[in-house]
């Protein structure tokens, strides 16, 4: 069964959820990482996969910030919580600027290519984008190393008058393959009034070694760090230098 769309008609619900403050941790963990890597002075930043702009947020004091998603849902939430930042629809596998940039990145918005091909194509994309000497960083949410089988996840959170219980989970259904299945189910209650909305969505997962292989086939150098969150939880970010 198939309902709203969580990444438009539903995309107020990450607000709620994910809160912009929630991501400070991160991204200065991975501004942190931009700067250890990169050839040159980093100043200009390219977001491709920029969802609701959360992680913009907070790199904005250290950046001049372009974003970039498919999703016009996602894209109206980026605008309204950062204003002063320039958003565009695009794909990130096929989007071209003709404009480059010290810095490209692709948080967790990756796991939404399926297939090797889809990687390549956003490295790509990525490569095209950056100066000589600039670098690209990446967070898959998981790689075939670390994924856990019909792993569930529960998130809340509350706004004026609606509180949203967010349930998600990932279920492999064919270990052979490029892909598994990311199912999220949404209560909503409204004034004490229950909603139910389901989502599922296809996401890739790769091996360690094809993310590495696939950045230096497209002309990157490539090396990998190791994010740890608040609580203590560890994610793998790839990391990219264009010579």
């Amino acid at each position: 069964m198939r309902g709203l769309c969580f990444y438009e008609d539903l995309a107020w619900v990450f607000r709620l959820i994910s809160p912009p403050g929630d991501y400070a941790h991160e991204s200065d963990a991975f501004a942190e990482m931009m700067r250890k890597h990169a050839r040159i002075p980093v100043r200009t930043l390219l977001n491709l996969g920029c969802g609701a702009g959360h992680n913009d947020h907070n790199l904005k004091q250290q950046f001049e910030i372009t974003g970039a998603d498919i999703a016009q849902g996602m894209l109206a939430l980026a605008r309204e919580l950062n204003p002063e930042i320039t958003y565009l629809n695009g794909d990130m596998r096929t989007l071209r600027l003709n404009r480059q940039f010290d810095v490209v990145t692709c948080f967790d918005s990756i796991d939404y290519m399926c297939s090797e091909a889809d990687l390549r194509a956003a490295f790509e994309t990525t490569f095209m984008h950056l100066k000589p000497g600039g670098v690209f960083l990446t967070v898959p949410d998981v790689i075939t190393e670390i994924f856990e089988h019909n792993s569930t996840h529960i998130h809340k959170g509350k706004g004026d008058e609606v509180s949203v219980t967010f349930i998600e989970n990932y279920f492999d259904p064919d270990p052979s393959d490029t892909t598994y299945d990311a199912t999220f189910v949404m209560l909503i209650r409204r004034n004490g009034e229950l909603s139910i909305e389901t989502d599922c969505h296809t996401l890739g997962l790769f091996p360690r070694q094809t993310w590495l292989d696939i950045l230096r086939d497209v002309g990157f150098g490539a090396y990998e760090e190791t994010y740890t969150d608040e609580d203590g939880k560890k994610y793998p970010v790839f990391v990219g230098v264009k010579a």
